[in-house]
């Protein structure tokens, strides 16, 4: 379904969009709560024993010997998690060349791939697309869509499938694999004509890690295929 688009994106470098609330957020509650509590306990331990008689500084939530241990579990849980999770972040990459026969026959076509540079596998979770032709007045108007909804709008362009272009889809759950050769899975291919018609191609793919959180990455199909050393042969 084709949502608003809104502003043209200026980087396409992959950022962390969220992270998992289990792994993350729990953890980092449970030290606030626990450091609340340190914090209480010390005011109430410097109070004068009369003070402590009366009402709230009488309440005695946990003994500091316990409350020191379970603080340092749960640092230790907090920074051990983010260490982690650096490790196993999926760094998403793509490249685009003009490639003989990637649209069957002859013809160079730009060909876009995408790969993951990381140590682990991470899962898509979202993939759009957004198509943005030369001359349209509202670039920012353009929405995201899927992959027939963009394949619909370079067709009403008056571009064919397999011919001018193709996309390829990915859908909720596929699995991006750690490439270390940096071979890269096919994004879509697109003829000189349509590199001519069509101003911009963005794909936003979203994918979550092995810790779950999900990262994004929106990469500019089209970037770099004009420039004038990355000519079609």
């Amino acid at each position: 379904m084709a949502v608003p688009g809104g502003p043209i994106p200026r980087s396409d470098a992959q950022r962390r969009v969220r992270r998992s609330p289990l792994l993350f957020t729990v953890p980092l509650l449970l030290l606030v709560l626990l450091t609340l509590v340190l914090g209480w306990e010390i005011v109430r331990a410097n109070m004068t024993e009369a003070a402590r008689t009366h009402w709230p500084w009488r309440l005695q939530l946990l003994d500091m010997e316990p409350l020191g241990s379970l603080l340092a579990v749960a640092a230790g849980a907090v920074l051990a998690r983010a260490q982690y999770a650096r490790t196993v972040r999926p760094y998403l990459g793509w490249r685009g060349a003009w490639t003989a026969g990637a649209l069957g026959g002859t013809a160079p076509a730009w060909r876009v791939g995408l790969l993951n540079g990381g140590q682990y596998t991470a899962v898509v979770d979202d993939y759009d697309v957004r198509v943005v032709l030369k001359g349209e007045p509202d670039p920012a108007a353009t929405p995201w869509t899927d992959t027939a909804g963009a394949t619909a709008t370079l067709e009403g362009a008056g571009l064919a499938v397999g011919q001018d272009f193709t996309l390829v889809h990915f859908g909720p759950g596929f699995p991006l694999v750690s490439t270390g050769a940096y071979e890269t899975v096919l994004v879509g291919a697109f003829s000189q004509r349509c590199v001519e018609t069509v101003e911009a191609v963005y794909v936003r793919v979203r994918v979550v890690d092995t810790v779950g959180d999900t990262h994004e990455r929106i990469l500019d199909c089209l970037k770099g295929s004009r420039t004038p050393g990355n000519a079609p042969a």
